[in-house]
């Protein structure tokens, strides 16, 4: 009887843990029911999703303030989806690169780069110049500094 108990106490563990709740469909009572996610990241989950469905984890990540890839695992080992998928390691990869490219655009020079190529390689010691006392300036005679 008690291997039976715990066998059906399992079952409904492992149902538990598998169950999925997407969040383009999820209701605040179940993004709520996810670990880590409160009434306050569930509210900013769904005013978002009001502006349009979440395409991916990036799309999910880039727009939701307070969700990063680590929340995102997190969110994903709890059983949140984003359009019936999981949280993985490529999803992470591309929003890390949609954010540093969003936060730093860098501006192409090709000119600059032209300048690198075509500059030659010296070491630093051959092109610098050798630090020698100057002699101290002779002193002028006083009578010539003032003309009154």
């Amino acid at each position: 009887m008690l291997k039976k108990l715990l066998a059906l106490i399992a079952t409904l563990c492992a149902a538990a843990a598998f169950a999925a709740v997407d969040v383009n469909t999820a209701t605040e009572a179940e993004l709520d029911g996810i670990k880590g996610i409160g009434p306050g990241l569930s509210g900013r989950i769904l005013d978002e999703r009001r502006s349009a469905p979440f395409k991916d984890w990036s799309d999910f990540i880039g727009r939701v303030g307070g969700v990063g890839n680590k929340s995102a695992v997190n969110f994903s080992k709890e059983g949140l989806t984003v359009n019936g998928k999981k949280y993985s390691a490529a999803a992470a990869a591309k929003a890390e690169a949609k954010s540093k490219s969003s936060a730093h655009p860098k501006k192409h020079d090709g000119a600059a780069d032209e300048r690198k190529a075509k500059a030659p390689a010296t070491p630093a010691a051959a092109t610098a110049t050798p630090v020698t006392a100057a002699p101290a300036p002779a002193a002028a005679p006083a009578a010539s500094a003032s003309k009154n």
